[in-house]
């Protein structure tokens, strides 16, 4: 296994933690909602900052599958959408990226 996918499957890891503990946020499972009216209003606006972070995350997740798909299939390091090498520094930087600078700049 390459230092690059290692460091992929840690963030996988990571981020799959993550998501459990907003899923548990968003279903409670510390207990219900507040009965006192300005709790529930803080609870709810707390509902939507997790809900926007697990968003993020899910789509994070989905980029990483997608890099590491690329790695399995022998093409981790080239852009997927022009072909060439995708530049070594920008792969230590965005492990999880799947195209070059140029082609992420259209």
């Amino acid at each position: 296994m390459s230092s690059r996918q290692s460091e992929l499957e840690n963030l996988k890891a990571d981020l799959s933690t993550r998501l459990a503990r907003y899923q548990a946020h968003q279903n409670r499972e510390a207990g219900p909602v507040a009965k006192d009216f300005e709790e529930q209003a803080t609870e709810t606006q707390n509902d939507e900052v997790v809900d926007s972070l697990e968003a993020e995350t899910r789509a994070k997740l989905a980029q990483i599958e997608h890099a590491l798909a690329r790695i399995e299939q022998g093409v981790g390091d080239e852009c997927e959408r022009c072909g060439r090498a995708i530049d070594p520094c920008r792969l230590q930087v965005l492990p999880y990226t799947t195209v070059c600078v140029e082609c992420a700049e259209d």
